[in-house]
């Protein structure tokens, strides 16, 4: 029993070395580059994945760590104290609301715009045939949250609808009606229409070009909503000066190709 101890500790010390080796790589494999990490609204996540990916490749020395959500859960994230660098929004008025504090630097970037659609499952098991379906009687709708942006949106879109000559009595308080759960972000509600938890609800287009099959009900001529997004670099940054950089190429020819390539709009 004695005569076998040399040969295990041999092989302790090999399978330390081996350990110690492979940390050792990988600690080499990531040194020297700036870890950049950007908060990003729930619908920005396909289009950011590309982008960090294009990104890297073109900067080799930066590291980008998106953090995905609603804006709003995000905003209050970074009040709280949470380590951002850059943050990006599907409003401007969040950004803002951090510049206002004093806790993001002046000026709010705009990075792009989004169209708001009504979105049905593929078998459209409500039947709605136009947008005022979305208020019809036994119609199932799933929406976002109250502060999220894409529900100040969705206002301002019913707001528009029931403005219509033709829109249905009780327009908005039909819809709301049929409300049957409330999301943390668009992305949740785009999700549960793809698995058939509800008849319809409003997201933005990209939502629905991204999904595996959502289908738009068009809106009458004339009516429409845009949502801006905004970009803001937060003071107390670790990598301020990497933030302003990837937010310049953000609304630069390759970055707008990017986020334009997943549907959404050139920033004005």
């Amino acid at each position: 029993m004695t005569g076998k101890w040399p040969a295990i500790l041999i092989g302790l010390v090999m399978l330390a070395a081996a350990c110690t080796a492979g940390q050792t790589a990988t600690r080499s494999d990531t040194a020297g580059r700036t870890e950049l990490v950007v908060f990003a609204a729930a619908s920005l996540k396909d289009a950011m994945d590309r982008a960090m990916a294009t990104y890297e490749a073109r900067n080799p020395s930066v590291n980008v760590i998106a953090s995905i959500d609603s804006s709003s859960a995000l905003r209050t994230q970074i009040e709280q104290g949470a380590p951002a660098d850059l943050f990006l929004s599907a409003d401007l008025t969040n950004p803002e609301r951090l510049t206002a504090a004093g806790v993001a630097s002046p000026p709010v970037v705009r990075i792009a715009t989004n169209e708001l659609v009504i979105a049905v499952p593929p078998e459209n098991p409500g039947r709605l045939v136009d947008a005022f379906g979305i208020a019809a009687d036994g119609v199932t709708v799933v929406a976002a949250g109250d502060g999220v942006p894409i529900t100040v949106y969705a206002t301002k879109l019913l707001n528009e609808l029931a403005s219509i000559p033709n829109a249905p009595p009780g327009f908005i308080a039909r819809y709301e009606s049929n409300v049957i759960s409330r999301e943390d972000n668009v992305r949740a509600v785009a999700a549960k229409l793809e698995l058939g938890e509800a008849d319809a609800g409003i997201i933005y287009r990209t939502d629905a070009l991204g999904s595996t099959g959502l289908r738009i009900v068009p809106l009458p001529a004339g009516v429409g909503v845009s949502a801006s997004y905004g970009g803001v670099v937060i003071d107390r940054a670790r990598h301020a000066a990497e933030a302003r950089a990837f937010l310049e190429w953000l609304v630069g020819p390759e970055g707008q190709g990017i986020l334009e390539g997943f549907g959404f709009e050139a920033a004005p």
